[in-house]
């Protein structure tokens, strides 16, 4: 079988770096693009040290006219930041596009934060979904019909009931969540348009952990959004306390309850994702990637100290608005279809999250770096 060619768009980030390696040790060619917005050269550095003999299959272009070659390939260089390639520069995109023939695109590159895009929705609209439509009308003139599309169970807004199942009624609570459901009803309707298309998207719970190897791992801007981010930075030092916001949900130990998945597991449902796109009966379908199970906040800060050895000092503040009291997915559709199911526990999930953090304790960065980003 010829070896397949994938285009990974923000594949330097934090689900898109172990996705990016998991690809280059499954066999597959790999092209990434990124404005290392919120990302860093060096993750795919790493990427490359951990893929062994599989490296050469990685090229990473940064700029519009070709890719770096990483014999050449320095981190420490910087370049102006008009050359980082955003799927916004047209331009850019097209010469991509015709310097390879891909078989696939995974499609991850977009703005995440969720209170940022409260306050910042246009710079959430202008990049996810402008990004995003040019990112399809390129791939559509070069005859690349193949979509992975990174989504979320934010899509799910505050569900009534759980598990969430891929035929929930679908809605958003704030703009982030807003690009992710409109970019799925554009590849719903581009599907129903033109049904050579194959389209699979994903919807995350919430990922969590590192690579094994410590080597990479979630390396977020500023005040972390998600849990497990604001825990690990806690252990090591960069942060005093954790806020648990609301106690009295009625739930087993008063804390609201979500699916944690590894992000190496959430990794390989890409895979499984990319193999699907080969069935001639698929057209535009959406699978839940979680693990089916709940865990409350003080449950996972539990594991964590176990897995660091280190003691999260605690605040507890009251609910924050819209917050859902439980929400876990529904996986029985990904194991059937997909041939897919996670295989790590949340032990595992702190474990290598631990490994990350301590060994590199500032993110991709330095001290001194760090305090200029927020």
């Amino acid at each position: 079988m010829a070896v397949k060619t994938v285009l990974v768009t923000g594949g330097a980030g934090y689900i898109g770096s172990h996705t990016v390696l998991q690809l280059l040790l499954g066999g597959y060619k790999v092209v990434v693009v990124d404005n290392l917005d919120n990302s860093s050269e060096t993750a795919i550095k790493r990427v490359k040290e951990l893929a062994g003999k599989s490296k050469s299959n990685i090229s990473f272009y940064k700029n519009c006219d070709k890719p770096t070659g990483f014999n050449q390939y320095d981190v420490t260089v910087r370049y102006p930041e008009h050359q980082k390639l955003d799927l916004r520069d047209r331009a850019a995109l097209e010469k991509v596009f015709s310097s390879k023939k891909f078989d696939a695109v995974i499609h991850f590159a977009g703005l995440k934060a969720v209170g940022e895009s409260v306050h910042k929705p246009l710079v959430y609209y202008d990049n996810n979904l402008i990004g995003t439509i040019i990112l399809f009308e390129v791939m559509a003139a070069h005859g690349c019909k193949k979509l992975v599309f990174s989504s979320s169970a934010t899509v799910y807004g505050w569900p009534k009931e759980v598990p969430c199942t891929e035929e929930f009624p679908l809605s958003a609570a704030n703009p982030y969540g807003r690009t992710k459901l409109i970019i799925e009803e554009i590849c719903r309707d581009i599907y129903n348009a033109e049904s050579e298309w194959k389209i699979i998207l994903l919807r995350y719970f919430n990922p969590v952990g590192a690579h094994p190897s410590g080597s990479i791992g979630e390396d977020p801007r500023g005040i972390p959004n998600n849990l497990m981010p604001f825990v690990q930075q806690v252990a090591v030092g960069r942060l005093p306390t954790l806020k648990v916001f609301g106690t009295d949900y009625k739930t087993r130990d008063g804390t609201g309850i979500r699916d944690y998945i590894h992000v190496v597991d959430l990794a390989d449902g890409h895979i499984a994702a990319l193999n699907k796109l080969d069935d001639p009966n698929i057209g535009c379908e959406v699978y839940n990637l979680g693990t089916g199970k709940g865990t409350s906040v003080l449950e996972m800060v539990k594991a964590f100290e176990q897995a660091s050895e280190k003691k999260i000092p605690l605040v507890m503040v009251g609910r924050r608005p819209g917050d859902a009291e439980i929400v876990y997915a529904s996986t029985g559709k990904a194991a059937k279809e997909l041939n897919w199911k996670a295989k790590y526990g949340i032990d595992e999930m702190c474990r290598d999250q631990w490994n990350w953090a301590s060994k590199n304790p500032y993110g991709y960065g330095s001290a001194e770096n760090s305090s200029k980003k927020r």
